[in-house]
């Protein structure tokens, strides 16, 4: 199978796609030396990544391929869609080798991949569980059984490692389970199979080979795929997103994972066809997502029950599910929406979810991990090193070796600059020509942000100015103020004649901000959570022992106060305030309820106390105990 130009290793390759205005910056092309997301991407090269392969052995999901291949006499172990956390694995090694010479790292690819190859089917079937007595069973189960999900992970995957090695050895495995899948299922007047997965995903895996290797049928194969869901197909159902055709959805349902992942893949599409009816209804699931159905945190799924979104506003804290895989939809599917036209209300919601929503569900030690990020804890949700179903730690895991992928786009127009963070990027504009971006700031702890450019010839530099940031960015250039617009929630166009050493400089104010949530959010009324820049904050009981955080109330003038503490959980920033602590009664010790007999007594006792926040992507790092999130304010 020809493909049409060698390989660069970007992320999602929107460079020939006619309806989106940004095209991809290769990973390779962006090097991040910050003291924030560096040591983050190390820990995920040298340790997260080994102690998962050691995880995917001790687990005996590579067994499992084994078995497949006569290598090994065994059962099969684990959940029936085990093979995706090999896959997942994969595709975070390939991006880190993108621009990583680690021949141990290199081996265990190998490894994998040898063990993938020899488990395929004649026929380009490639699944562990399906297979000797229980071959039978293939697409028996589409519902519940995962097979297409398990195939999306693997062309994800290989298409990754394509672009990282240049190496077509997984690529065409992956090629021979899509063409198998091509021609099982389909159209019935082309004698086909009418059926989809239970568990989105294969969708957007199959528009990225199509963009891989040249190859349109596998498109079409995506848009069969999202065209027959909604059509009642596995059962009609919200949960698998199977009760209405897409184009006339309106809110985000059912299990939250698959609902993004199902959006990315139409987003996808949308950027391939430009039809507007799926647009229109992305839109409406993004604007009932964010207006009804999301944490602060950016996080999504509130019920345990089918890992699923609930009703509007219902948004329980200590219950709350938020899978951490959900998060990485949602950056996912936001970072396609903001290829699509280039609006910073993806970025700003991107960026939300890589600090709040995804970052919590990893240790900093890169070893334990979240699989539920709730906003409110009584210290007994603690992460893990694995889990049965393991989908969320190499979820992770691939998305921060592949995060420099995206911090850039270009366009006609010149380069866009979405995250901020010290390093720098060699970035090819559509003329050919290369400019140098160096990027010096101490984000998300400070709000100053330098911009080099080394580079000549006209064209825009399009600077994000986040739609958190209501205190006035201020924009220079060369030392002189900007004369155009620089609002929160645009991108700030500085176009000119640029000259080696040209230096942009912005400044994002950080004041901490109180956000109160809508009131019929019933479990954060009379609350407010606490933000500076990107952050999230929380109190945590061993910051503020002596006292339960559900006791906290802030002053109505309550300030916070900034405080880096290189000392504490890899040093991060602090905030700090005077708060007031209510002792309830004696009479309380007791009881659940009682009457009320005339004028309330028992006035509980109040203190002051100095209370200390951290950031919610460090939380649980030490020691047990009490986590909030939202806390009372006085007068609210």
């Amino acid at each position: 199978m020809a493909v049409t130009q060698q390989p660069e290793p970007v992320v999602v390759d929107t460079s020939r796609s006619q309806h989106t205005q940004l095209q991809p910056v290769p990973i390779t092309a962006v090097s991040l030396t910050d003291q924030f997301w560096a040591p983050r991407r190390h820990t995920n090269h040298t340790v997260t990544l080994p102690s998962q392969f050691q995880q995917l052995e001790s687990s005996h999901r590579l067994d499992n391929f084994r078995r497949v291949s006569g290598k090994l006499d065994r059962p099969f172990e684990g959940p029936i869609f085990n093979d995706t956390d090999v896959y997942k694995w994969l595709e975070a090694a390939a991006w880190t080798l993108a621009s990583e010479n680690d021949r141990e790292l290199e081996r265990l690819v190998d490894i994998a991949i040898t063990e993938v190859g020899d488990a395929q089917q004649p026929d380009g079937y490639l699944h562990t569980y399906f297979v000797g007595d229980k071959a039978h069973e293939r697409w028996t189960n589409l519902r519940d059984l995962h097979e297409m999900y398990n195939a999306g992970h693997l062309t994800q995957a290989a298409v990754a490692h394509y672009r990282a090695t240049g190496s077509r050895r997984l690529l065409d495995i992956a090629c021979r389970f899509a063409d198998h899948i091509c021609d099982t299922f389909g159209p019935e007047e082309e004698g086909k199979r009418v059926d989809v997965d239970g568990h989105e995903e294969v969708e957007m895996a199959l528009v990225e080979l199509a963009r891989a290797t040249g190859n349109d049928k596998y498109r079409k194969q995506a848009q069969f795929f999202v065209d027959v869901r909604g059509r009642g197909v596995i059962g009609g159902r919200p949960y698998h997103q199977d009760h209405t055709p897409l184009r006339e959805l309106s809110t985000m349902d059912g299990h939250a994972v698959r609902a993004v992942y199902y959006n990315t893949g139409a987003a996808d599409l949308y950027a391939e066809s430009g039809e507007q009816a799926v647009r229109d209804a992305l839109n409406r699931m993004w604007h009932n997502m964010v207006t009804r159905r999301m944490y602060v945190s950016s996080g999504i799924g509130s019920r345990y029950d089918w890992e699923a979104f609930g009703k509007d506003f219902e948004l329980p804290n200590e219950r709350a599910y938020t899978e951490t895989c959900a998060a990485i939809g949602n950056v996912m599917w936001n970072w396609r929406m903001l290829a699509i036209d280039g609006d910073a209300r993806f970025a700003d919601l991107m960026e939300q979810s890589l600090y709040n929503g995804v970052l919590p569900g990893l240790s900093l030690d890169g070893q334990e991990y979240f699989y539920q990020n709730p906003l409110e804890d009584d210290g007994t949700h603690r992460r893990q090193p694995w889990f049965g179903c393991a989908c969320c730690p190499p979820n992770v895991a691939r998305l921060l070796a592949s995060l420099p992928g995206y911090f850039y786009n270009v366009s006609d127009a010149g380069i866009w600059v979405h995250l901020y963070a010290e390093g720098q990027a060699e970035i090819k504009l559509q003329d050919g020509r290369t400019i140098r971006l160096q990027q010096r700031t101490r984000y998300p702890w400070d709000g100053a942000i330098e911009v080099e450019v080394t580079g000549e010839g006209t064209f825009s530099l399009f600077l994000r100015i986040p739609g958190w940031c209501e205190e006035g960015a201020t924009l220079e250039v060369n030392g002189s103020p900007y004369e155009g617009p620089v609002e929160p929630g645009t991108y700030a166009e500085v176009r000119r004649e640029w000259r080696p050493g040209d230096v942009v400089r912005l400044t994002l104010p950080m004041p901490v901000r109180q956000i109160e949530a809508h009131p019929y959010v019933a479990e954060d009324r009379g609350r407010v959570a606490v933000m500076r820049g990107p952050l999230l904050y929380c109190i945590e009981q061993a910051d503020n022992p002596g006292f339960d955080p559900r006791d906290v109330t802030l002053p109505a003038d309550s300030a916070f106060s900034p405080e880096f503490r290189d000392d504490l959980l890899g040093g991060l920033s602090v905030l700090r305030t005077r708060a007031k602590v209510q002792e309830l009664p004696a009479e309380w010790a007791k009881p659940l309820y009682r009457t009320v007999k005339g004028p309330r007594g028992g006035k509980p006792q109040e203190r002051e106390v100095d209370l200390v926040a951290i950031p919610y992507l460090a939380w649980a790092n030490r020691e047990p105990g009490r986590m909030q999130v939202w806390l009372r304010l006085e007068g609210l």
